[in-house]
């Protein structure tokens, strides 16, 4: 076990595939006029079971299947992606916010207080 997971738990590998997460859902964003552009999600719960066995997280990531497909190939709808987005940076600060918690009881730890 690395040394972060004995510290952590899984918080600290949450927060990086939240980051992912976010970077992807940003992309879709920012293609939204994109011609053929094909948004992509990753599926957390299915990311965070792999990368708790150790796998590679590239299996939870997957196109996402539009509700009214774009004349242009664009799979991208904004409602979606924005809600995703707002949903998962909720996500991102509460464990932020618990990895903080965290760094400041093991710091009083070792100040001794």
């Amino acid at each position: 076990m690395m040394a972060t997971e004995k510290l952590f738990g899984l918080h600290a590998t949450a927060l990086q595939l939240r980051s992912q997460r976010m970077m992807m859902l940003a992309s879709n964003i920012a293609n939204a006029a994109t011609p053929n552009y094909k948004a992509r999600d990753l599926d957390f719960s299915k990311a965070l079971d792999l990368a708790s066995q150790g796998a590679s997280t590239d299996g939870a990531i997957a196109y996402r299947v539009p509700v009214q497909p774009s004349l242009d190939g664009n799979t991208v709808e904004m409602a979606t992606e924005q809600t995703a987005f707002a949903e998962n940076a909720l996500a991102y600060r509460s464990s932020l916010s618990f990895l903080q918690g965290r760094v400041n009881t093991l710091t009083r730890a070792i100040k001794g207080e």
